[in-house]
This record gives C-alpha cells, structure tokens and sequence, in this order.
C-alpha cells in the first residue's frame, strides 16, 4: 500500500530564468505567471521555454541542472520495506518521518497500521498474533516505562508497518526515479511512478527519451 496526498511542485520561475542564464537568452522566454491566490503561483509553461527544456533534458544531467531547482514536496504513507528502498535516494531529497522512536506507543495498533493486503490467511494469522503480542508490549511500556519492553516492540515490528513521511526532491531526482523504478517488482513502486508521471509537465520532459531512442 502506498497512499500520496499534498503534493506541490515549485520553483519553475528560477529554473526557468537560471536555464537561460548560459546563452543569456531570457527574451526567448515565453512562459507565463501569475498569482492566483496569496502565496500561491499559476504557471503556464511557454513552447520555447519547454523546447529548451526538452533539449537540455536528454542532453543529460550536466545540462540540465534546472531540474534540480523545480522541488517537490508530498505526504507519503507507506511501508517500512518500501522506504527501505527509497532512502537509496539520498542525494536531493529531504524527509521528516513520524517517528517510531517517539510515538510507537501513542495508539494501538491495528491492521490498518500495516501493508497486508496480499497476505494470504497463514501469514495474516501470524500478524494477528504479532499485533495482539505488540499491544500487550504497548501496554507494559505505558505502564512501566521500561525500556526493555520498548526494545522488544522497536524489534518486534514487521516491515509492513506503514509510515508516513513528507518528503522533498527534485526533478532530476523524479526522473531518476521513475526511470530506476518503473519495472519494480513492488506494486508500490509502480503505483508511486505513475504519481510521478502525473506531475505538471513531466509526461512532456519525458517525451523526449523516446524521441531520442534513449
């Protein structure tokens, strides 16, 4: 299970003049914005702007360094086994977690709390029984503070626990992503691509890799 909320992308007005910087032509740029609400850009990417765009992008990563000024920022709730695999992306990107190590005994737990939506019944049985065992750890821990007790649910705790985290990164690191994970084997990661795609003008920067046969 993987579940998106929040996403905002910005930053296209500086990557957009920071691209052009190079050649000095910022009169060739045709894109539009404006302030829709208070705090809150519009953007209308203009054709010379995203042929530009285009063409540094499959140029490669030394050229196209304004995707690394468009950020974006999301919520994500997802399992442990899954942000095992994202953390590889370390470079770019920004996360604060709710933290196990803080908040692990705030509620009960329950089997919403986990990714097991293709358990079949053995395995659901055993988390069953891991949750039942988990909550009887949760209430020794309030009651005694002990931090053995704590321990044996910090170790305890499958990797189907779900976490959820907001998360900051890149285009550059978007692309990355969507090109390292496309074919994954996780359902989450096909799913979380997908998002990706979906983000404003990506399906266009994308384009360009089969124009190019890359």
């Amino acid at each position: 299970m993987i579940e998106v909320s929040n996403v905002d992308v910005s930053g296209w007005e500086a990557a957009i003049r920071g691209m052009r910087n190079p050649m000095n032509s910022w009169d060739r740029s045709d894109s539009t914005f404006w302030n829709k609400t208070k705090g809150s850009t519009v953007m209308v990417l203009g054709e010379n702007d995203l042929k530009l765009m285009k063409g540094l992008t499959v140029a490669g990563p030394e050229h196209r360094k304004f995707l690394r000024m468009i950020h974006v920022t999301m919520d994500i709730c997802a399992p442990l086994y899954w942000w095992k695999e994202y953390d590889t992306y370390k470079v770019g990107t920004t996360a604060n977690s709710c933290s196990t190590m803080h908040t692990i005994h705030r509620k009960e737990f329950a089997a919403a709390d986990f990714s097991c939506e293709k358990m079949h019944d053995d395995t659901l049985t055993i988390l069953w029984m891991t949750i039942k065992v988990l909550n009887n750890l949760r209430n020794r821990y309030i009651e005694t503070k002990d931090k053995d007790v704590w321990y044996q649910m910090i170790q305890l705790l499958p990797s189907s626990y779900n976490q959820r985290r907001t998360v900051d990164f890149s285009y550059e690191t978007a692309i990355n992503m969507i090109h390292q994970r496309k074919n994954h084997k996780l359902d989450e990661w096909r799913k979380f691509v997908d998002i990706l795609k979906d983000l404003p003008y990506m399906k266009e920067l994308l384009e360009v890799y089969s124009e190019e046969g890359v």
